[in-house]
């Protein structure tokens, strides 16, 4: 009843940051950085019960603002912290009674290493270590011997969506030789087999935000419609139909995010409904939009909303996390409001904007029987 819902942060670059509040793929957990100034602990939310409640993980030693965290589905948080430079080193935490354990994992060296968001699978724990011309990707939690490399991928590699629900195939911005970034599906299980997944343009920056299997809805950011200018726009998996950017997508003086699609939403792309995180001078509020509306809502943010993290509900709720003095774990729920019209699609396709291929060249459709 639940879909996968992580904060993501990028820079101009298209660089993730590391997410400050991220949320399990079933929606059951999530994880944070809690407290203040220099005393920092991992902290787990429980969300799947009948009201949320916080679990402080705090250690002999603070931890450090940079430290990454990952909630896994069994309750367990995965944490990477970064020691001595370029050593990366990673551990488990989980509640024992009034105390913290902690598990290490391994360690992995690298210059710039980003966790990726959580597998679909709930188990396992990824990792990209972005090289100049290298990208290397590590299953550093769920693994029978420490950290792991399963894929290397030639080119400098931003981003992360994982684009069906087993956590076998992930799809990465790459860009090659300082070229257009475009959007590549990497098969996990092939040793790191990449096939192309999204080109727009020769010439265009083609990312993928987000993917949802279950309706095979994309949401994408290009500057093909306008170069030098990203647009918000959607597609679906496979589709010959050409990649949509609604103007209502567009707004002038904030940036938009995609961080969460209703799910259960089975061949019915046009019908989920999309969360979106909106950015500005005066603060950050909450969009609700679907393809086949003619508006995207906006809607006030909670006070000590975790800005950029929510999930969905398969019956069109978006569940919202925020925290206050007076209520440390806090959710919040909100409904799409209905659209003044009839639902129709509203779009603008630029002369120079044809078909998200090779999208359906991508070895999706066959991924039961290939595994």
């Amino acid at each position: 009843m639940t879909a996968c819902a992580i904060e993501t942060a990028t820079d101009d670059g298209g660089a993730v940051r590391p997410a400050r509040f991220t949320i399990t793929a079933n929606g059951a957990y999530a994880a944070r950085l809690a407290g203040t100034g220099d005393a920092l602990y991992a902290e787990r939310w429980t969300l799947d019960g009948p009201e949320p409640y916080a679990v402080p993980l705090p250690l002999d030693q603070p931890e450090e603002s940079h430290t990454q965290l990952l909630p896994l589905a069994d309750g367990r948080v995965l944490i990477c912290r970064r020691v001595d430079g370029r050593r990366h080193t990673f551990s488990l935490l989980y509640p024992t009674g009034p105390g913290t354990g902690q598990l290490p994992l391994g360690a992995v060296e690298s210059d710039e290493l980003v966790l990726l968001p959580p597998s679909p699978d709930g188990i396992c724990g990824y990792a990209m270590c972005v090289g100049a011309d290298t990208t290397t990707i590590w299953l550093v939690a769920g693994g029978a011997f420490g950290p792991e490399q399963v894929a290397e991928v030639k080119g400098r590699c931003t981003g992360g969506v994982w684009l069906d629900r087993t956590g076998r195939m992930l799809a990465l911005d790459r860009s090659l030789d300082d070229g257009p970034v475009k959007a590549v599906a990497v098969d996990l299980e092939r040793g790191g087999e990449v096939t192309p997944l999204l080109q727009i343009t020769e010439e265009s920056n083609d990312r993928l935000l987000t993917a949802d299997p279950d309706s095979g809805l994309l949401l994408i950011r290009s500057d093909a419609p306008s170069p030098g200018h990203d647009r918000l726009g959607w597609g679906v998996l496979g589709s010959l139909l050409p990649v949509r950017f609604p103007e209502c997508l567009r707004l002038d003086d904030a940036a938009v995010t995609p961080f969460a699609v209703q799910p259960g939403q089975v061949l019915l792309p046009e019908s989920c409904a999309v969360a979106l995180r909106i950015d500005a001078a005066a603060g950050s509020w909450v969009g609700m939009w679907r393809p086949a509306g003619r508006r995207m809502h906006q809607l006030a943010a909670p006070v000590g909303w975790q800005a950029g993290a929510g999930v969905w509900t398969a019956g069109g709720v978006l569940r919202l996390p925020y925290t206050t003095p007076d209520t440390p774990c806090g959710i919040i729920g909100l409904e799409v409001p209905p659209d003044p019209e009839p639902a129709a699609v509203t779009v603008t396709v630029e002369p120079r904007v044809c078909r998200p291929v090779p999208l359906q060249q991508a070895p999706l459709a066959d991924r039961k029987a290939a595994g």
